[in-house]
């Protein structure tokens, strides 16, 4: 008896411990490396935000956290990979609006974009700025629109592909506007922004960073932005909407997502390490010499705005008849 009471009472002990491991793995989160997916190659826009951000994570969760590039695909690389990896904190994907649009964009997908991953935050939002090769006549959006109206697909746009953010802006703009461009595909956003520079091309709705150099060599012609509201960075450039289509709207953002069934406390100590990382006055300078304006949502309003693009671009997708293979 005494054997067997013993026996019951280190099989009592161990599942006591056995019952607080999970708990304990999230309490004790982060004790290893961090993957930080990013679904683009080294060097563009979206690469250097995720490795700011990997960067200060590092610092403020004291473990390594290593950027992988994952590119191709309309970011459904990246995206499957994080979706089939362990629930438990150590792969992150920063998403962006391809993310939501892909929902439109293909007819299957091997995830669900709301079902298979939990937000985090939204990390930043970054506009776009209409720009013009100097030598087509249309120096401001009411002369882009009326040329294209005269000239239905005679004007060509740069776009580093279906469902690029530079895609995306143009088709949610020759939506509001009632008019026909053609889409000249260019492999990457720094190809596309060289058509327009060669002339190859006559208009890009490009990322603001990446034009500020270009418009200030005089290579480019801005005409507006695309956000609600003027930009602070660039104080002097119109928007579409106040310049000819009130309501219109349109700004890239990226944020931070999980696998789905990632503990709560993991997730709340990923939002706090993040918007720590923003609030730092460095960071917060550098991402808005880049053109980011950053955020730092919390995980449920973050959901929210997911679910809110996801049927704006499907609208979008729908109106100009656009699709993925």
């Amino acid at each position: 008896m005494a054997n067997w009471r013993s026996t019951i009472s280190l099989l009592a002990v161990a599942l006591l411990f056995s019952s607080l491991s999970g708990p304990s793995s999230a309490q004790t989160y982060p004790s290893r490396t961090i993957r930080y997916v990013v679904p683009s190659s080294p060097g563009g826009g979206a690469d250097v935000l995720g490795r700011i951000i990997a960067t200060g994570l590092t610092k403020v969760l004291e473990q390594q956290v290593i950027v992988d590039n994952r590119a191709g695909a309309s970011g459904n690389i990246a995206a499957e990979l994080v979706a089939s990896a362990p629930a438990d904190g150590y792969t992150l994907l920063q998403a962006n609006i391809i993310h939501a649009a892909n929902v439109s964009l293909f007819k299957k997908l091997s995830y669900d974009v709301i079902k298979d991953f939990a937000p985090v935050t939204q990390l930043a939002s970054s506009p776009a700025v209409v720009v013009v090769h100097p030598s087509l006549p249309a120096k401001s959006i009411k002369e882009l629109i009326a040329l294209a109206k005269k000239q239905p697909m005679a004007i060509n746009f740069s776009s580093a592909g279906p469902g690029s953010s530079s895609y995306l802006a143009a088709a949610s703009f020759l939506s509001a506007a009632n008019v026909k461009m053609l889409d000249v595909p260019y492999r990457g956003g720094g190809l596309a922004i060289t058509g327009v520079i060669t002339g190859e091309t006559s208009v890009m709705f490009s990322p603001l960073g990446s034009s500020l150099p270009l418009i200030d060599a005089g290579k480019l012609r801005p005409l507006a932005v695309t956000t609600k509201e003027r930009f602070p960075a660039v104080p002097d450039y119109p928007t579409v909407a106040e310049a000819a289509l009130p309501g219109y709207e349109f700004s890239n953002w990226y944020g931070l997502v999980v696998p789905a069934k990632t503990p709560s406390q993991v997730i709340a100590t990923l939002h706090s390490a993040v918007v720590e990382v923003l609030k730092n006055p460095d960071v917060d300078k550098r991402m808005k010499t880049l053109g980011y304006v950053p955020v730092g949502s919390e995980p449920v309003a973050f959901g929210r705005e997911i679910n809110s693009e996801i049927a704006k671009l499907r609208k979008i997708v729908k109106d100009v008849g656009m699709t993925a293979k």
